[in-house]
This record gives structure tokens, sequence and C-alpha cells, in this order.
């Protein structure tokens, strides 16, 4: 984690794209935590459960949905945790998938695992995209969390 100045703190993972890009995984300003598009990497940037690809480069079907979803909120806990925050501080998320019908499937199951409960108390949009940054990513979710700056 970095200071930007007094009021802002950010994180970053250090993968190619965050430089190439140029943006911030995550940035907390005053007790708001915005968490930039998430999506199923390991520490090296490595695309987790990559849907296979068709002849013209485009997913061939959704069956790696879960997988990435999960992995997805994997990353969102360690960025969090940067900030001394958990899923339990998230208000909002939204998840951009190229697939509804299999996101909202997998994405029930998930929530309720990562959550803890049947009901997850936080704000949520599903939104059906054409394309997302990488040819084999199914899905991205961006996340806000709000933290209590006066807890100990």
């Amino acid at each position: 984690m970095t200071n930007t100045n007094s009021s802002k703190k950010i994180a970053n993972y250090g993968v190619a794209w965050e430089g190439a890009f140029g943006y911030v995984q995550a940035l907390q300003v005053k007790d708001t935590i915005y968490i930039s598009g998430q999506l199923s990497h390991d520490e090296e940037g490595k695309l987790i459960a990559p849907a296979t690809l068709d002849g013209k480069g485009r997913p061939s079907d959704f069956t790696q949905m879960e997988a990435q979803i999960r992995q997805t909120y994997v990353n969102a806990k360690k960025l969090l945790a940067e900030f001394g925050a958990t899923l339990d501080d998230i208000v909002e998320e939204t998840l951009f998938v190229l697939d509804v019908p299999s996101a909202f499937a997998a994405g029930s199951r998930v929530r309720k695992e990562m959550y803890g409960t049947d009901m997850p108390p936080v704000a949520s949009n599903l939104i059906g995209v054409n394309a997302l940054a990488f040819p084999e990513q199914i899905v991205e979710i961006t996340f806000r969390a709000v933290i209590d700056r006066n807890a100990a």
C-alpha cells in the first residue's frame, strides 16, 4: 500500500496492466474504499480458469464462470486486507459478465459462500457486456466498501 497524500491510500498488485492502463487496484478516500474491476488472476497476473476460446477468439462456453468469480472474490479480499477491511465492509458490488445466465447461477453460489450468508447485505448489480479486457476473461467485479475509521 502507498499513501498518495494524507487523505488517499492506494493498493496495487504490481501486475503489468496497472502501468499499461495507468490505474490503481484500490483507493481509499476517507472511510470509503473503491476497488477497480477485479478478475481471476494469480500473484503473477496469470488468469485462473481461463475460458476456452473459439476460432474467432471468443469464449466458446462459460463453464469457468464459477471458478473465475471465486478467484475474483479472493483477489478482492486481499486488496481489502491492505486497508484493514473485509468483505463484511462491502456495501456495493457490480459484476460485469459475458453471459448473464451462467453468471447468475454461479454468482449466487459463490457470493453466498464468500459472504457467509444466504442474503449478503450488499447492493449488487449484474451487467452483461460484449467484451472484457482479456479474451479468456468472462467476469470482472468492482467493489465499494465503507469502513469505520473510528474502530480500534
